[in-house]
């Protein structure tokens, strides 16, 4: 089996982290997983054994820089199905050892000897039959699978035990074992598109087919598992569905391709002549494994982004994996530099920060062309960023760019400046608040003035967005003067700048002294309200929930 390009590397303190790189280096897209204040490290965790358990539960390649011991131990509870079990290794924090632990039929053995390489070490592989054939039978490659496991099992025990094999059908990668081979042999390797019922056969599936829904309804899965049925063959065969382009929004089809676990393309070329049909499914059977790439295109798929306010463990999981998907990721550079690293394959496009709406027609433009894209915006997408420069582009597109309309588009959330800032301050936007920007370039200045008028006198905390600028160097005193025609000069005043990232300083002032060379661009300013408390020496701010 091929083993996994993006895996979890977990490090338990800061002397593994050189090696933890050089893997990460090895498979980009993957993230170092570090204790919490122990080490700097793309993902942070307070429970070593909790954070482990997870990943495992999630399926995902595990490589644990710490002793084997420690990783078995916090496992053990999981440890139920071992066809279901992710990879799971353990390598010493020097990288002189790679040790496979678990995941022997998912890959394991292949990502102990990658590993091995990289590191140039001797990986410590104790499977028998990986040792005798110098393969895993069991784990065959990508674009194949393994009929029966229980059946593999006996087969491999058979040849361990001196028996011969002979191999039945197109396998090239069969070519690399060190296999006991005889003509005559009573076992047989059999890579086939089609059912076998054979206790001597080991019987190895090459996804070859393709299932053409030629009327797509609300039993699409149904009706391909019947065909497959009625001409026996193995649903395990099945590589790809593919559907006319025209039924690209139809959610019934992403359905089934979930229900059946294979890609969903789209073309509007008929199905081969010789395909074999049943139930309003055409299906095309090929010599070898279907690259799935070379039929049609997929539907599109365009995801906006929040970075969060700058540091790595402040970005949401449902973000880091749409970014580990994409095939292209747009933003302003500054915002698309902190995305990274990226791998190889993908496409980065860096514009500047004004250019938001040729920004997101560009992205719509990749996305209809069935790729898929990541617009990244800081903070949340939502807040003063990305997410409403996309839509807008939808909104006006829709006359000109009717393809635009299928592309698969979500916003996904992210940690805004303003409420990092506050839970850096603590509390301040406990009661009701408004978030305001002081930029003037997309909205009049007078309707400023005027919401900020508003907004004090209705008592509300203010957090403060794009406060001064070079090109705005007067608008963030007249904003506080206007605020202080109703509120207290002791009003206290958060002023968090770079929260998140590694120049960050939090201060709280009052009011009164609150003035526009105390603040920049990259400032966040939250005006409490007339109920808002500082504790102590403004250790901690917060607003009460009741008034």
């Amino acid at each position: 089996m091929k083993a996994a390009s993006s895996i979890a590397i977990v490090v338990l303190g800061e002397s593994a982290l050189p090696v933890a790189r050089r893997i990460q280096a090895r498979y980009p897209g993957s993230l170092v997983h570090g204790f919490a204040n122990r080490v700097h490290a793309d993902i942070a965790y307070d429970d070593f054994g909790a954070h482990l358990r997870a990943l495992y539960l999630a399926a995902t390649p595990i490589v644990a820089l710490c002793a084997a011991g420690i990783v078995i131990r916090s496992l053990a509870p999981c440890l139920t199905n071992k066809s279901a079990e992710p990879p799971v290794l353990a390598v010493a924090q020097d990288g002189s050892a790679v040790v496979p632990l678990l995941g022997g039929t998912s890959g394991v053995n292949v990502l102990a000897r990658e590993l091995a390489a990289a590191l140039d070490v001797t990986p410590a592989i104790t499977t028998s039959g990986e040792l005798r054939f110098g393969m895993c039978l069991l784990a065959p490659p990508e674009g194949y699978a393994l009929a029966d496991m229980e059946r593999g099992k006996r087969f491999v025990s058979g040849l361990l035990a001196g028996e011969t094999t002979r191999i039945e059908g197109h396998a090239p990668w069969l070519h690399e074992a060190d296999l006991p081979r005889a003509h005559d042999a009573r076992l047989a390797v059999r890579i086939t598109p089609y059912v076998m019922n054979d206790e001597s056969s080991l019987v190895i599936h090459p996804r070859c087919v393709a299932a053409w829904i030629e009327a797509p309804d609300d039993a699409i899965a149904d009706r391909v598992q019947r065909a497959l049925r009625e001409h026996g063959l193995s649903p395990l065969a099945l590589a790809a569905l593919v559907a006319p382009t025209e039924s690209m929004t139809f959610d019934a089809l992403s359905d089934a391709a979930n229900t059946l676990d294979v890609p969903l393309r789209f073309s509007n070329e008929q199905p081969p002549n010789d395909a074999l049909r049943a139930h309003g499914v055409a299906l095309s059977v090929a010599e070898a494994p279907i690259d799935v790439e070379s039929i049609g295109r997929a539907r599109g798929r365009l995801t906006v982004i929040g970075l969060g306010p700058g540091s790595a463990d402040l970005m949401t999981p449902a973000a880091k994996a749409a970014l580990a998907s994409a095939q292209d990721v747009l933003g302003y550079e500054t915002y698309v530099r902190m995305a990274g690293p990226f791998r190889a394959d993908q496409r980065v496009h860096m514009t500047d920060n004004r250019e938001e709406l040729q920004r997101a027609r560009h992205a719509f433009e990749l996305a209809s062309a069935g790729r898929k894209v990541v617009v990244v915006s800081s903070g949340d997408p939502g807040v003063f960023a990305m997410a409403a420069a996309v839509l807008e582009a939808l909104d006006e597109g829709r006359a000109t760019h009717a393809e635009w309309a299928a592309v698969k588009l979500a916003i996904v959330p992210g940690v805004s400046a303003s409420l990092a800032t506050a839970a850096r301050a603590g509390a301040p936007l406990g009661h009701d608040f408004c978030v305001l920007s002081l930029s003037d370039n997309l909205k009049p200045w007078d309707v400023i003035e005027h919401r900020i008028r508003h907004a004090s006198e209705a008592d509300l905390v203010m957090a403060f967005y794009n406060p001064l600028s070079k090109a705005r160097p007067w608008q963030f005193d007249r904003a506080i003067d206007i605020v202080r025609e109703h509120r207290d000069a002791a009003t206290p005043v958060v002023l968090g700048r770079d929260v998140g990232r590694p120049a960050e300083t939090m201060r709280v002032v009052t009011l009164g002294e609150l003035h526009g060379g105390l603040v920049d661009m990259r400032t966040m300013v939250i005006v409490g309200s007339t109920k808002t408390r500082v504790i102590g020496n403004g250790e901690w701010v917060y607003t009460p929930r009741s008034y």
